[in-house]
Protein backbone atom coordinates (compact mmCIF):
# COMPACT_ATOMS: atom_id res chain seq x y z
CA UNK A 1 0.00 0.00 0.00
CA UNK A 2 1.56 3.36 -1.33
CA UNK A 3 0.52 5.44 1.60
CA UNK A 4 2.38 8.86 2.36
CA UNK A 5 3.50 7.73 5.68
CA UNK A 6 4.63 4.21 4.15
CA UNK A 7 6.58 6.05 1.77
CA UNK A 8 7.87 8.05 4.90
CA UNK A 9 8.97 4.77 6.40
CA UNK A 10 10.29 3.36 3.34
CA UNK A 11 12.90 6.56 3.10
CA UNK A 12 14.84 5.24 6.08
CA UNK A 13 16.12 3.09 3.95
CA UNK A 14 18.34 4.82 1.37
CA UNK A 15 19.23 7.63 4.65
CA UNK A 16 20.49 4.22 6.20
CA UNK A 17 23.03 4.07 2.91
CA UNK A 18 23.67 7.82 3.01
CA UNK A 19 25.38 7.25 6.45
CA UNK A 20 28.13 5.42 5.08
CA UNK A 21 29.29 8.32 3.63
CA UNK A 22 32.05 9.72 5.75
CA UNK A 23 30.97 13.11 5.61
CA UNK A 24 29.87 14.82 8.99
CA UNK A 25 27.30 16.82 7.30
CA UNK A 26 25.88 13.69 5.22
CA UNK A 27 25.70 11.86 8.16
CA UNK A 28 23.64 14.61 10.63
CA UNK A 29 21.27 14.79 7.62
CA UNK A 30 20.47 11.26 7.23
CA UNK A 31 19.96 11.40 11.12
CA UNK A 32 18.13 14.35 10.90
CA UNK A 33 15.39 12.71 7.77
CA UNK A 34 15.96 9.82 9.64
CA UNK A 35 14.23 11.13 12.66
CA UNK A 36 11.71 13.29 11.52
CA UNK A 37 10.10 10.36 8.93
CA UNK A 38 10.30 8.27 11.70
CA UNK A 39 7.69 10.57 13.72
CA UNK A 40 5.92 12.26 10.73
CA UNK A 41 4.86 8.79 9.35
CA UNK A 42 2.98 7.46 12.40
CA UNK A 43 1.37 11.15 12.87
CA UNK A 44 0.22 11.38 9.16
CA UNK A 45 -1.45 7.74 9.52
CA UNK A 46 -3.43 8.82 12.01
CA UNK A 47 -4.09 12.34 11.45
CA UNK A 48 -5.52 11.11 7.99
CA UNK A 49 -6.57 7.57 8.72
CA UNK A 50 -4.19 5.97 6.43
CA UNK A 51 -2.89 3.48 9.20
CA UNK A 52 -2.92 0.19 7.77
CA UNK A 53 -1.08 -3.68 8.77
CA UNK A 54 1.51 -2.63 5.97
CA UNK A 55 2.26 0.41 7.93
CA UNK A 56 2.10 -1.05 11.23
CA UNK A 57 4.98 -3.80 10.16
CA UNK A 58 6.72 -1.42 7.98
CA UNK A 59 7.66 1.65 9.94
CA UNK A 60 9.30 -0.84 12.93
CA UNK A 61 10.91 -2.66 10.02
CA UNK A 62 12.54 0.34 8.38
CA UNK A 63 13.45 1.69 12.05
CA UNK A 64 15.44 -1.20 13.30
CA UNK A 65 16.99 -1.71 9.56
CA UNK A 66 17.91 2.11 10.68
CA UNK A 67 19.64 1.62 13.56
CA UNK A 68 21.43 -1.61 13.29
CA UNK A 69 22.55 -0.38 9.66
CA UNK A 70 24.11 2.69 11.66
CA UNK A 71 25.18 0.51 14.16
CA UNK A 72 27.04 -1.86 12.43
CA UNK A 73 29.15 1.25 10.31
CA UNK A 74 29.76 2.59 13.62
CA UNK A 75 31.12 -0.85 14.93
CA UNK A 76 32.92 -0.99 11.76
CA UNK A 77 34.53 2.44 12.08
CA UNK A 78 35.27 1.42 15.57
CA UNK A 79 33.49 4.55 16.89
CA UNK A 80 31.75 1.85 18.95
CA UNK A 81 32.40 -0.90 20.56
CA UNK A 82 30.68 -4.12 20.88
CA UNK A 83 29.33 -3.89 24.64
CA UNK A 84 28.08 -0.15 23.46
CA UNK A 85 26.52 -1.76 20.63
CA UNK A 86 25.09 -4.18 22.65
CA UNK A 87 23.41 -1.52 25.00
CA UNK A 88 21.94 0.52 22.34
CA UNK A 89 20.19 -2.77 21.29
CA UNK A 90 18.79 -3.75 24.39
CA UNK A 91 15.14 -2.81 23.80
CA UNK A 92 15.61 -5.14 20.59
CA UNK A 93 16.44 -7.94 23.04
CA UNK A 94 13.55 -7.36 25.16
CA UNK A 95 11.22 -7.38 22.22
CA UNK A 96 12.53 -10.72 21.34
CA UNK A 97 12.65 -12.17 24.59
CA UNK A 98 8.62 -11.09 24.77
CA UNK A 99 8.23 -12.59 21.08
CA UNK A 100 9.52 -15.98 22.33
CA UNK A 101 7.39 -15.94 25.61
CA UNK A 102 4.56 -15.18 23.03
CA UNK A 103 5.11 -18.01 20.81
CA UNK A 104 5.81 -20.36 24.25
CA UNK A 105 2.33 -19.09 25.68
CA UNK A 106 0.90 -20.00 22.30
CA UNK A 107 -0.38 -16.20 22.90
CA UNK A 108 1.20 -15.12 19.49
CA UNK A 109 -1.60 -15.11 17.03
CA UNK A 110 -3.81 -13.44 19.62
CA UNK A 111 -1.24 -10.20 20.33
CA UNK A 112 -2.02 -6.76 19.37
CA UNK A 113 1.10 -5.61 18.73
CA UNK A 114 1.62 -1.42 19.30
CA UNK A 115 3.80 1.32 20.21
CA UNK A 116 5.50 1.01 23.18
CA UNK A 117 6.68 4.21 25.78
CA UNK A 118 9.95 2.84 26.29
CA UNK A 119 10.69 1.75 22.25
CA UNK A 120 9.98 5.76 21.73
CA UNK A 121 12.36 7.21 23.97
CA UNK A 122 15.23 4.38 23.18
CA UNK A 123 14.62 5.63 19.61
CA UNK A 124 15.01 8.70 20.50
CA UNK A 125 18.31 8.76 22.46
CA UNK A 126 19.68 6.15 19.86
CA UNK A 127 19.52 8.93 17.23
CA UNK A 128 20.54 11.53 20.16
CA UNK A 129 23.85 8.62 20.64
CA UNK A 130 24.52 8.91 16.67
CA UNK A 131 24.28 12.60 16.54
CA UNK A 132 27.08 12.54 19.32
CA UNK A 133 28.90 10.38 17.78
CA UNK A 134 28.68 12.09 14.20
CA UNK A 135 29.97 15.01 16.13
CA UNK A 136 32.30 13.65 17.59
CA UNK A 137 31.37 13.91 21.37
CA UNK A 138 32.84 11.49 23.72
CA UNK A 139 29.30 9.56 25.08
CA UNK A 140 29.47 8.76 28.83
CA UNK A 141 29.37 5.49 30.17
CA UNK A 142 26.60 5.65 32.27
CA UNK A 143 24.58 6.92 29.14
CA UNK A 144 24.55 3.39 27.79
CA UNK A 145 23.56 2.09 30.81
CA UNK A 146 20.58 4.05 30.33
CA UNK A 147 19.62 1.23 27.50
CA UNK A 148 19.81 -1.26 29.60
CA UNK A 149 17.23 0.34 31.95
CA UNK A 150 15.43 1.13 29.17
CA UNK A 151 15.66 -2.98 27.83
CA UNK A 152 14.24 -4.30 31.18
CA UNK A 153 11.24 -1.30 31.48
CA UNK A 154 10.43 -2.12 27.68
CA UNK A 155 10.19 -6.29 28.68
CA UNK A 156 8.06 -5.10 31.84
CA UNK A 157 5.78 -2.93 29.67
CA UNK A 158 5.35 -5.36 27.18
CA UNK A 159 4.08 -7.68 29.88
CA UNK A 160 1.99 -5.08 30.84
CA UNK A 161 0.22 -4.29 27.92
CA UNK A 162 -0.33 -7.98 27.35
CA UNK A 163 -1.79 -8.14 31.06
CA UNK A 164 -4.10 -4.99 29.76
CA UNK A 165 -5.11 -7.29 26.65
CA UNK A 166 -5.97 -10.12 28.58
CA UNK A 167 -8.45 -8.40 30.77
CA UNK A 168 -9.82 -6.35 27.85
CA UNK A 169 -10.66 -9.42 25.55
CA UNK A 170 -12.27 -11.25 29.11
CA UNK A 171 -14.86 -7.93 29.73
Amino acid sequence: MFTVPNLLSLLRFPLALLFLKEDMFYRLISLALAMISDGLDGFLARRYKQSSRVGTVLDPLMDRFFVFFVIGVLLSEHQLTLWQASTLLCRDFAVILFGFYLVMTDKLTTYRFRAIWCGKVTTFLQFLIFTGITLQYSIPTYFYALFVLLGVLALLELYLSKEDQRSFHST
